[in-house]
């Protein structure tokens, strides 16, 4: 089985994919790719079993049926329309705030935030890759998932902050020692020094980790009454078991997917 993580970017040079391949009793890094254009991220969806992604699979739908009243002169006053309530709900989508309530971490608001022009680059990617034959299931229940690689750190008890960034080599040292510790399996070979020096190929890593945990069944997916947000929000795969059940788990057994509580 190979699975692709891709820690997306508005930029090619700060966008790094990841190929794990697995077997019966551990996992490789295949491939690794710093500076990641647009042809090598279609190569990675439609190579791997599993493509994790790292960036908003879509915009929350009251923020979309705002801007499309208000572009075309129809939005209605109201007394509501004012207050950071109101402001916050057209700038996180359901899955954002499912993914606060289980751990603590806001996503970057697709909406309201620089992320929004590494998303612009996915929405153009998803294109493409339907224009391929290979329509996107923005849920995660297709080759591709969304995936938060600092969520998934924190699931699987690592340290999941301030690794980020030249001034913070250390402390991403510091990660790498403690998820060989955590997954001995995990070869890294040739690559490892370069996720020691860059947080965009370590993520990619933690990427193509948790499209392993989306395979075996081993994430949060959106329960009934999330599931039409999901469908053009997209949705945030959060592992449910810890790290060392993505090698003692067969991908070919029977899993059901964590649902989140309603």
């Amino acid at each position: 089985m190979l699975t692709a993580g891709v820690d997306l970017a508005a930029e090619d040079t700060t966008t790094a994919v990841a190929w794990i391949r697995w077997t019966a009793t551990g996992a490789s890094l295949e491939e690794l790719i710093i500076g990641a254009g647009d042809d090598q991220l279609l190569r990675a969806v439609a190579t791997a079993d599993k493509a994790g992604i790292d960036c908003p699979l879509g915009w929350p739908e009251p923020f979309v049926e705002f801007i499309v009243a208000h572009h075309r002169g129809n939005l209605t006053a109201r007394t509501d329309l004012i207050g950071r309530n109101w402001r916050r709900s057209l700038a996180w989508r359901r899955t954002d705030l499912v993914t606060h309530e289980l751990t603590r971490r806001l996503s970057l608001s697709v909406a309201a935030d620089r992320i929004a022009h590494t998303a612009m680059r996915c929405a153009a990617l998803l294109a493409r890759l339907a224009e391929d034959g290979q329509p996107v299931n923005r849920t995660g229940g297709g080759t591709l998932v969304e995936v938060y690689p600092a969520a998934s750190l924190k699931q699987w008890g690592l340290p999941h902050r301030g690794y980020k960034g030249r001034q913070n080599l250390v402390a991403l040292g510091d990660l790498m020692d403690r998820l060989a510790d955590a997954a001995p399996w995990l070869q890294l070979g040739a690559f490892e020094s370069v996720c020691r020096t860059s947080d965009h190929a370590f993520d990619a890593v933690v990427a193509a980790l948790t499209a392993r945990a989306a395979v075996i069944g081993e994430v949060t997916r959106p329960g009934p009454t999330d599931l039409a947000a999901a469908s053009t929000e997209g949705w945030i795969a959060l592992p449910t078991a810890p790290l060392g059940n993505l090698v003692t788990t067969s991908a070919e057994t029977p899993h059901h997917p964590t649902q989140v509580p309603q």
